[in-house]
């Protein structure tokens, strides 16, 4: 079983990075979108390869989630609503406000990044509910319930494809196939991140056709834990 869990950032950190949180608005790129929610995609951070990347641009001193266990395994993105079709998904549903220290608190277990946090309350959660530690300990509810194969051995199979992985990640999730989930690739091959397909149930279901991510037969590199 992988430890999702990531290390509290103390009450001085957490109380400084609410400071800097700015307000996530809808934009004529990203905006407000009212459609029914047919299901929901859980998105998980390999945040090795975030890190990585990062890193690479010199950004990985300010980035939360490059510190304590978290930078070793998956972290949270969020949990989105998903339409019915292509751009057809709900978002930034009603205006928010910034988030307060507690409720940045009830969040920065599974994401520890608050600004990450006021994105996705104000796009995804608004969507779902008026308040944000309910969409935060719901998501970290379900992140709490998925397991992760060993990555490390992962990372050094050669040849890895996308549906090596996918029949990994499920075999470590009891109820899980490998059709219910994409991988989310960069322009290299590296695994950035494994969004789960859930139903109104919040279970696991079938990945609707036409929701993008790697094909089975594209090859993965996973960066080492």
């Amino acid at each position: 079983m992988l430890m999702f869990v990531v290390a509290l950032l103390a009450p001085s950190v957490v109380m400084a990075q609410t400071a800097r949180t700015h307000a996530e608005l809808p934009s004529s790129e990203q905006p407000v979108r009212r459609v029914p929610t047919t299901g929901y995609t859980l998105s998980l951070i390999w945040t090795p390869e975030h890190c990585y990347a990062s890193k690479r641009h010199q950004q990985d001193a300010g980035d939360p989630e490059c510190s304590g266990a978290g930078a070793h395994g998956f972290t949270l993105h969020g949990l989105w609503p998903d339409g019915d079709g292509r751009n057809r998904w709900p978002q930034y549903c009603h205006p928010v406000a910034l988030l307060t220290d507690a409720q940045i608190a009830a969040g920065d277990r599974a994401t520890p990044a608050p600004q990450l946090l006021q994105h996705e309350w104000a796009k995804h959660g608004s969507c779902m509910t008026g308040d944000p530690v309910s969409y935060f300990t719901l998501e970290d509810r379900l992140y709490d319930g998925i397991h992760a194969p060993d990555m490390a051995m992962l990372s050094h199979r050669r040849g890895l494809l996308v549906s090596d992985f996918q029949s990994a990640f499920a075999a470590a999730n009891p109820g899980m196939r490998a059709d219910m989930m994409r991988l989310n690739l960069n322009r290299d091959g590296w695994l950035e991140e494994v969004w789960l397909c859930l139903g109104l149930d919040k279970r696991p279901r079938t990945c609707p056709a036409g929701q993008g991510g790697a094909q089975g037969g594209d090859r993965v590199k996973v960066s080492t834990p």
